[in-house]
């Protein structure tokens, strides 16, 4: 057994470090922090009503706007740590900032002075709104805790995966890493959040701190293990240089003979330079060797002038998906609405399972991330085999995504109908409470179709980009998810501004005929996405050919 042990070793690690003697540490921050962060991000939205007197619809906002932050931060955080401090320093800082803000999220539920003592209530007249210093706690802490979380979230990955040379070995680390961050959420957002909710707010916080503060001593105690990578620069900068370069050179003319530069003694044994392709040629100036570009040794002298065949070809990759990038956004804006006034509704409904046990408003999301992690399972281990079988090819992500689309404005119309029938029975049976059973079935539908679309995101933004681009089109991912959350944010005051669908009390509003215009924007948006897949340009080695959207669908 020592024998197998110590080949895995060495077949997997980087000499002396790395390896699977890491693996207990990488995957133990990664539980700690997402059972953590599930634990009070999951419960926000209730806290700030019950505790700070928030209007609903403005409690959910501030939802949004965490969640849009937790995915953004995660961009920032990987060209941080690809260009200037590593993975290393940027998940321990990130556990952290983590840590600081939890604890003043605690601090706000222990300390009475950090919290206003008398909430505005219906009937009530008494009102006294938190002062500058609560909400200075308050934001202060979830701000911390947000960037922390996204800071962690991919940085944890790429430092586990860094200590396997195999690419075998790291498919296993991402398989546990991902399972691990499901489990983890599920158990804080219904472990914790049941805490938080029926034995008091203080104890699910300090709950919350001390499993983050376990993950990050853990994190540092498995630092003298660790294989530490090389700081290979940012792959933005080189994006960067494409734009500077091609602005600089916008006047000079772009003719069949010129001579393109395609990296130090490149053409060597070539009487031409390889030609960029023509599709958005305005690009290729930014590769148009010109006097003085270049060194004696054929190196470039001004990178801010000059770039490579090569970097062009990638940001034309880049540029590309954007269409597709912007039909993802659509796709997502409709889920963080959907899952941000889920937990409103639930507030609003009989969430009681026999006499004694009610479930927590704040777990109800939870129904989504569940159904995600069951059929990614089905899909994998089941389906997808089947389909290869049964019609000779894989299903690709262009499918996967198509289906995503469909099912989600489907589960969106969904929505709405319960939520017709939510508000029928509250005012024509005063007041009567249906079971919050009733929002399982489009949240199931919502979760089926992330299982069929995120990965698939993930899957063609990484097919399709080149190799100094694949981190790149991971953060594509997170970003993605980012400005949906922020969308949703900017949809959501536009509504309350211009109809009265969006009350305090959701039972005066119409959340119903919300979701029916998301539902609406779904098909279209799922038209929208049918022609960028129709305009969108492949590589084929090196030509670029388009694709109809019935071809690319099967490609």
């Amino acid at each position: 057994m020592d024998g197998e042990s110590q080949i895995l070793k060495s077949s997997a690690g980087h000499g002396k470090r790395g390896g699977w003697i890491t693996f207990p540490f990488t995957i133990a921050t990664t539980a700690g922090l997402n059972v953590a962060a599930a634990g009070w991000m999951n419960n926000l939205t209730v806290y700030l009503i019950e505790e700070f007197g928030m209007n609903s619809i403005d409690a959910a906002q501030v939802s949004n706007i965490m969640n849009g932050s937790v995915n953004f931060v995660p961009v920032v955080a990987a060209i941080l740590a690809d260009s200037f401090f590593g993975c290393f320093s940027v998940v321990w800082t990130s556990c952290l900032i983590s840590l600081l803000g939890i604890v003043l999220l605690a601090l706000t539920s222990t300390i009475d002075t950090l919290r206003p003592q008398q909430l505005c209530t219906n009937g009530s007249g008494i009102c006294m709104s938190p002062t500058k210093l609560q909400f200075a706690f308050l934001y202060g802490g979830i701000a911390l805790a947000s960037i922390g979380l996204g800071g962690m979230r991919t940085n944890i990955a790429t430092i586990g995966a860094n200590q396997f040379r195999d690419s075998k070995y790291q498919n296993m680390f991402f398989n546990w890493f991902f399972f691990t961050m499901y489990i983890g959420t599920v158990i804080g957002a219904t472990v914790i959040v049941y805490i938080e909710d029926n034995v008091s707010w203080k104890f699910g916080y300090f709950v919350c701190v001390a499993v983050n503060f376990v993950g990050l001593v853990v994190f540092l105690s498995g630092s003298r293990f660790y294989h530490y990578a090389k700081l290979e620069g940012s792959p933005f900068t080189s994006l960067a240089h494409v734009i500077v370069a091609t602005i600089r050179k916008r006047k000079l003319p772009i003719l069949d003979e010129n001579n393109w530069y395609n990296g130090p003694h490149a053409n060597v044994d070539q009487t031409m330079s390889i030609a960029p392709s023509r599709s958005f040629g305005f690009l290729n100036r930014a590769a148009l060797k010109c006097e003085g570009d270049v060194k004696q040794d054929d190196s470039i002298a001004k990178p801010w002038r000059l770039c490579t065949v090569s970097e062009v070809e990638d940001f034309k990759s880049l540029t590309r998906t954007l269409p597709l990038c912007s039909s993802s956004i659509f796709l997502s804006t409709p889920i963080a609405v959907l899952i941000s006034l889920s937990v409103l509704q639930a507030l609003a409904m009989d969430r009681h399972l026999g006499p004694h046990f009610q479930i927590p408003a704040g777990s109800i999301p939870v129904i989504v991330l569940v159904t995600t992690s069951i059929f990614l399972t089905i899909f994998d281990r089941f389906l997808f085999p089947a389909w290869e079988k049964l019609i000779g090819h894989n299903v690709t992500p262009f499918k996967r995504i198509g289906v995503g689309h469909v099912l989600t404005f489907i589960g969106l119309g969904v929505a709405a109908l319960v939520e017709s029938k939510r508000l029928n029975q509250v005012r024509d049976r005063d007041g009567f409470k249906i079971s919050v059973l009733w929002l399982v079935p489009h949240l199931v539908l919502i979760g089926i179709g992330e299982a069929f679309h995120f990965p698939g995101q993930v899957s063609l933004y990484y097919q399709e980009f080149p190799t100094s681009l694949k981190s790149v089109s991971t953060a594509l991912t997170w970003l993605v998810i980012a400005v949906s959350f922020y969308v949703s944010t900017a949809l959501i005051d536009l509504v309350r501004r211009t109809t009265s669908w969006l009350p305090n009390d959701i039972n005066q509003g119409r959340i119903d005929k919300f979701y029916w215009v998301f539902a609406m924007v779904g098909m279209v948006n799922f038209g929208y996405y049918l022609l960028c897949v129709w305009f969108y340009k492949r590589k084929v080695g090196n030509k670029v050919v388009d694709h109809g959207a019935a071809n690319a669908f099967n490609k």
